[in-house]
């Protein structure tokens, strides 16, 4: 560490350094620097993330999303996204490189200060944004808070050394796994250490975008400049645009849905004539799935607004399906379907590629939770379905807790409900996804692939159960 960085750090308000304090200074009045209120509203949305819980996707919702985010023109929302989205996935090493620069921790209760170092580093390190603009950005959002004013300094310094020894610093913090401890323990004992910290590596990258074939999917993989996937589904190679833009969307020929969320409706087998209940069904790509595949399909969600956009959905795919609003937990049909989908609440640990903030807003304790409340809703589903019936259970969790733990206890004191094993010779290139009792496991860094297109796919369980009488 530099003397220069050890000075500011060890003497950031003069006190310590034997020198007679110097006067509080005084706020900074001027007009903000182009690209303040960005910084500003990306660290307010990370500490709104990290101290307080909250959905990222709520807080960067255009219309009801925070209000600093908002107001900002759309270039400056599209680099917000970028800070936090590339901070969040990599925070672990972020505040590794941080801390490898002070002599002591920042002080208790700091949380302003960490947020600015972390928006700061977060372009330094993994963004194409000069270190300059980064550096005197950070620096004047200190100087703007009356909470980090005395520490403008020390952001100085820090960043500065951040950006002069850039090269450095990544290859020291490559081998930082970027994910909290606690869930890092949870994978190493579900899938080995090596399986775990493949997994946090892919959830570095950003998800791909996956799309759900009418038909044809080998025509419009060539159309859309895409490959087709084991799943059936097609996947685009990087493209900049906008999905709406693409050819076919409008008429209604694919949908977006991750290669893994694709999977759960495919394992009923033949559904032509079935009445099928997607229990928890919003937005609807497995209900588009389960009336493509010849069902007829009551589509039940708690949310009166998720189920106007499902319909919405529904209809430019030029699918109809009955939409029930209710808690599924209570829904009693007059008539039991043939089949029940439900793809249930839970931690979501599967989708950090694409929500990264996931594993900064849950706990150990949430999957507890999660998992009680879903085995009671599978417990439930089992209800909604004839003696013969089949219920496809899954979720995007990637915790044994959410799935098959809590099927093995289902099925140890259920005398009616037995497992259908899913043979991995039907899944010909995602063998390795089924487990030996026949469940569907895919973790983020299965599904290699190469000449341009992203690989991985988000961490989904699925299990077939039927009910014998």
């Amino acid at each position: 560490m530099s003397s220069d960085t050890k000075n500011n750090a060890s003497n950031r308000d003069g006190k310590r350094s034997g020198k007679r304090p110097q006067p509080a200074r005084q706020p900074d009045t001027s007009p903000p620097k182009p690209g303040l209120a960005a910084r500003a509203a990306a660290s307010k949305i990370l500490g709104a993330v990290l101290d307080r819980k909250t959905s990222l996707d709520g807080m960067l919702d255009v219309e009801g999303g925070s209000a600093a985010y908002t107001t900002l023109s759309d270039g400056d929302r599209a680099l917000v996204r970028a800070i936090l989205n590339s901070a969040l996935r990599h925070l672990p090493r972020i505040e590794a490189a941080i801390s490898s620069l002070l002599d002591s921790p920042l002080p208790e209760g700091a949380r302003a200060l960490h947020h600015v170092l972390v928006v700061g580093a977060t372009q330094i390190l993994y963004l194409d944004v000069p270190d300059h603009s980064a550096v005197d950005l950070a620096v004047e959002q200190a100087n703007r808070d009356p909470r980090n004013r005395r520490f403008a300094k020390l952001v100085n310094a820090i960043l500065r050394r951040i950006g002069r020894e850039k090269q450095e610093i990544l290859e020291q913090i490559a081998k930082v796994p970027a994910m909290p401890d606690w869930f890092l323990s949870r994978l190493k004992a579900a899938y080995g250490t090596p399986a775990a910290l493949r997994i946090s590596d892919t959830q570095l990258e950003p998800a791909a975008i996956d799309l759900t074939i009418k038909s044809d999917p080998e025509g419009w993989a060539k159309r859309l400049n895409g490959v087709v996937l084991p799943t059936g589904g097609v996947r685009l190679a990087a493209f900049e645009g906008s999905i709406p833009s693409l050819e076919g969307f409008e008429d209604g020929e694919w949908w977006v849905q991750d290669a893994a969320a694709s999977i759960p409706a495919k394992l009923f087998g033949s559904l032509a004539g079935k009445r099928v209940v997607d229990l928890c069904a919003a937005p609807g790509g497995k209900t588009a799935q389960l009336i493509l595949a010849g069902a007829k399909v009551t589509a039940l969600d708690q949310s009166a607004n998720r189920l106007k956009r499902l319909s919405g959905n529904l209809t430019r795919l030029g699918f109809e399906a009955e939409t029930v609003v209710a808690d599924m937990s209570k829904y009693r049909p007059e008539e039991l379907f043939d089949a029940a989908l439900l793809d249930a609440p839970c931690s979501s640990t599967g989708t950090t590629r694409r929500h990264p903030d996931v594993l900064w807003t849950k706990g150990p304790e949430d999957i507890a939770k999660l998992a009680a409340l879903q085995e009671r809703l599978l417990r439930h589903a089992l209800t909604l379905v004839k003696p013969g019936g089949v219920v496809v259970f899954s979720n995007c969790s990637l915790d044994p807790e959410e799935g098959e733990d809590l099927v093995a206890r289902l099925l140890a004191d259920t005398e009616n409900v037995e497992r259908v094993p899913i043979a991995a010779g039907d899944w010909p290139g995602l063998e390795t996804a089924i487990s030996p009792l026949g469940a569907f496991r895919t973790t983020p860094d299965m599904l290699p692939l190469s000449d341009g297109f992203a690989s991985g796919l988000d961490g989904f369980f699925a299990v077939v159960l039927r009910r014998s009488y």
